[in-house]
């Protein structure tokens, strides 16, 4: 039986434009009953959170997705945040229950899944991160939820990574290098795992990468770029020439996806739809890359 219900649902980030989630949910709440359920993009500069959370009250939201740049600034606003979200030090998703704004952070839900999805075991595995950002923080706590042997972040600013390795101390030792320094290089050469949590490489820069050397890992690593656009970064190009496993991060936009449908409606979504729609707004993206392309190589 269908849903009559009209309910209203969006992301909030600056900018959203490139957000693929509209239409994911939209298609997701279409299948699943809610042909009624609105999914409305929200760009919001800094320093107007808190037009965002009177909104949602006011406007009787049901809940929102959070991105860039407002994941850690919008919690002071919420009233009452889940524990991962608190110690991830990062929210995601806003449920409304009665003008009660509850944080979540299903990222670090969707990290898991997708590595459950590449069949790779984290439990004591040597895993190596390069960033500092929200992204890293969310597979860091992922990976301590795992019982990872041994954690390493390669960073440009190894004094922000010390610092949110410091958030962290209590659950795991984690390891702080310059991602150039040749005692990071010697970390990589007994990586089981590589994660790209940068956005070095996503549209519309294509011809950047972490400047890490991938030669230097051993045989059998998995290269994760947590990047979805393009689904094939240079560092992953560069990767699976080299003969390595490689993951990108749609999955994990998926199944994070998936825990926020259920947060927001109890319910699980069709994961599939949700794969098919993120997949053909991928190729019109991809085909806009190529058509850029083609203009650069012109002139």
């Amino acid at each position: 039986m269908l849903s009559e219900e009209i309910k209203n649902f969006g992301i909030v980030g600056y900018p959203v434009g490139h957000s693929l989630s509209p239409k994911i949910y939209m298609a997701a709440f279409a299948s699943g009953g809610y042909p009624k359920y609105n999914y409305i993009p929200m760009p919001m500069p800094a320093g107007r959170l808190m037009l965002v959370v009177d909104g949602v009250k006011d406007l009787e939201f049901r809940g929102i997705n959070v991105t860039i740049p407002h994941k850690t600034n919008i919690m002071k606003y919420l009233d009452a945040i889940d524990p991962d979200a608190k110690i991830i030090g990062a929210v995601n998703t806003i449920v409304n229950d009665g003008g009660m704004l509850t944080g979540y952070n299903t990222d670090v839900t969707g990290f898991l899944a997708s590595l459950t999805e590449a069949d790779f075991l984290a439990e004591d595995c040597n895993a190596v991160i390069l960033g500092a950002g929200g992204v890293a923080r969310a597979a860091i706590w992922g990976l301590c939820k795992r019982n990872a042997g041994c954690i390493t972040i390669g960073a440009r600013n190894p004094e922000k990574a010390a610092n949110l390795a410091k958030d962290f101390e209590q659950y795991s030792d984690i390891l702080v290098y310059d991602w150039q320094a040749e005692e990071f290089k010697e970390i990589l050469q007994s990586a089981d795992i590589l994660i790209n949590a940068t956005p070095l490489g996503m549209y519309p820069n294509l011809d950047e990468m972490p400047p890490v050397d991938l030669t230097l890992l051993p045989e059998g690593a998995l290269v994760y770029d947590i990047i979805y656009n393009p689904a094939k970064t240079k560092f992953l190009q560069k990767a699976e020439e080299l003969g390595f496993k490689t993951l990108n991060g749609l999955s994990m936009l998926l199944r994070q996806g998936e825990e926020a449908y259920r947060l927001f409606t109890g319910e699980l979504p069709d994961l599939d739809i949700m794969r098919r729609v993120a997949l053909q707004e991928l190729k019109v993206l991809q085909r806009k890359i190529d058509k850029e392309k083609e203009k650069t190589t012109i002139q």
